[in-house]
């Protein structure tokens, strides 16, 4: 009797040892000797992203956090329990530095791409615990930005501690119902009391990491006239020193198509206690410092969910025969593959880019091209890795055929918990018109170009010589077409094809970048290939502009 037939399950090995274009990225950036100095840590949490993190995960997948919102006796009491890997992830966020890292400041302008590096193993395999990592993140910078020496000092050492009993989280709670992308319409109100407390009613519709222990929001003090330049931004603690809700009401989790680890929460304000963070006005631009890094935060998350997904399908093509033969022996599932190895290259090499300005601009070493680049960069590299992210984790998705739509394979849900990053901290449209029509792009363009120049100059010829001019040709194309366009509707509705055609220009011209920059033949040939995948699939919205 013949035995039954049962499919090996894919297999990861060190997500960072067999990650050959983060190793000799981090090597040609940071020189052998600054990666060296760094290099057992990652080597540590590529071994847990392939192994106990990987297995914890698989085994956590049916868990959810819960919510609490009455005791036995009918007290209120809100309490909110995240899952077991959640609380692993805590630890070992804070154990490694995931955010006290460029607030250390050890590696000098290479202080957020040693981080960013770490929250790339990290990311796939701690079910989106990123998430509050980047409010926290971006909070430290709002508050360090802000110069409030007290809120400064109550709270930055514990967003920023490597102690896991001292590390707080950080909520951002932004979004209401009446407004959604547009926070200028929010309604919660700012009143102090006769103490001279400030106290805040409103609803937030919804809040991620509802169980930090503080939060950055924006309300309106009693008396501001309406939209954004009427709210301020406000500093709370959920809880007060006896351990009760700070005024909070959590009403429900929210019920999402992915990200479900992450307890998102409706919450009603009923006389909290805040601190005005600035002045009692211009809030919204008191917290891009906020939207600046979380955007960051997300371009690395979704090169890294691509990464994860095709590191999956790549083993998985070794193991799974049909017709024959393995499928990474069959041609069409090998260019498949390839074609998504180039995207994930491109997405990678986009987002440590904007990862490097953001370090340098941190260390007081970013001149003013260096600033164009950052502003114009950032939203663009978030908007188009959001995209790139959720295409190439269905592609990988598709790759294990039948396989890969059972839940309890682990795969399904690579796939919605990505599909939140086209659309958290702004949806394609909101950043293509933040990248478009408040980032200056002329000028950024301009500086777009000069550095491109530098960065191809080696590109004679061949592939990379073709890659390169294609680029170029992009940014000349987008810059016409700004210097053109004068009705501001026309420009909104070209909003889109102006990011990604930008987007997809820098992509090549990186990539073409990197492999001249590489001494390893295979890295070099490796960025050729690239090259010419992304070349041959085109930068068709120039056409369109």
């Amino acid at each position: 009797m013949s035995s039954v037939f049962v499919q090996e399950s894919p297999r990861l090995t060190n997500a960072y040892a067999s990650d050959a274009l983060l190793k000799t990225y981090l090597e040609w950036k940071l020189g052998p000797d600054l990666l060296a100095s760094m290099e057992s840590e990652l080597l540590e949490l590529g071994e847990l992203a392939a192994g106990a993190l990987f297995e914890l995960q698989r085994a956590d997948r049916c868990n959810e956090p819960s919510l609490t919102q009455w005791d036995a006796w009918g007290n209120r009491i809100d309490r909110i329990e995240v899952t077991p890997l959640w609380r692993e992830a805590e630890q070992l966020a804070a154990r490694l530095g995931l955010v006290a890292t460029p607030y250390e400041r050890k590696e000098g302008p290479w202080s957020r791409t040693r981080q960013f590096a770490l929250v790339y193993l990290f990311h796939p395999v701690t079910d989106v615990y990123s998430c509050p990592l980047a409010m926290t993140d971006g909070a430290a910078r709002a508050l360090l930005d802000s110069g409030n020496s007290r809120l400064i000092e109550r709270a930055v050492p514990h967003l920023t501690s490597r102690d896991p009993a001292q590390f707080w989280t950080s909520g951002q709670w932004m979004t209401e119902s009446t407004g959604g992308s547009d926070v200028g319409l929010s309604q919660t109100a700012a009143r102090r009391d006769a103490a001279g407390v400030w106290r805040l009613h409103g609803k937030k519709w919804f809040t991620s990491a509802a169980a930090s222990q503080m939060a950055l929001t924006l309300a309106r003090p009693e008396g501001n006239g309406p939209g954004g330049s009427g709210l301020a931004l406000f500093y709370l603690e959920t809880r007060r020193p006896d351990r009760s809700l700070n005024g909070i009401r959590i009403e429900r989790l929210k019920e999402k198509l992915g990200t479900r680890k992450v307890p998102t929460a409706e919450l009603s304000l009923d006389g909290t206690a805040a601190d005005l963070v600035t002045g009692i006005t211009d809030g919204t631009r008191a917290i891009e410092p906020v939207l600046k890094i979380t955007r960051t935060w997300n371009s690395v998350c979704a090169a890294a969910s691509m990464r994860h997904a095709l590191a999956l399908a790549n083993d998985y093509a070794a193991r799974r025969r049909a017709f024959g033969a393995t499928l990474a022996e069959q041609p069409l599932h090998r260019e498949t593959l390839a074609d998504l190895e180039a995207e994930t290259a491109a997405a990678f090499l986009l987002t440590f880019f904007v990862v490097e300005l953001l370090g340098r601009e941190e260390a007081g070493q970013l001149d003013e091209d260096g600033a164009l680049l950052l502003r114009l960069l950032t939203p663009i590299a978030k908007l188009a890795t959001g995209k790139q992210a959720v295409h190439g984790v269905s592609e990988a998705l598709e790759a294990f055929g039948g396989a890969g739509y059972i839940e309890d394979t682990g795969i399904p849900v690579l796939l919605r918990d990505t599909q939140v990053l086209p659309i958290w901290e702004g949806t394609t449209n909101v950043l293509s018109l933040d990248a478009l029509l408040r980032a200056d792009p002329a000028r950024g363009l301009a500086a777009l170009r000069r550095w491109m120049q530098r960065a191809t100059s080696d590109a004679a010829g061949g592939v990379f010589g073709t890659a390169a001019a294609t680029a170029s040709a992009a940014v000349d194309h987008a810059s016409r077409w700004i210097s053109s366009v004068h009705d501001r509707a026309a420009l909104q509705a070209g909003a889109r094809r102006f990011a990604l055609t930008v987007a997809r220009a820098v992509q090549l011209a990186l990539l073409v970048e990197y492999g001249n920059a590489m001494r390893d033949d295979r890295a070099v040939s490796a960025s050729r290939d690239w090259c010419r995948r992304l070349g041959r699939a085109g930068i068709d919205s120039i056409r369109a502009l």
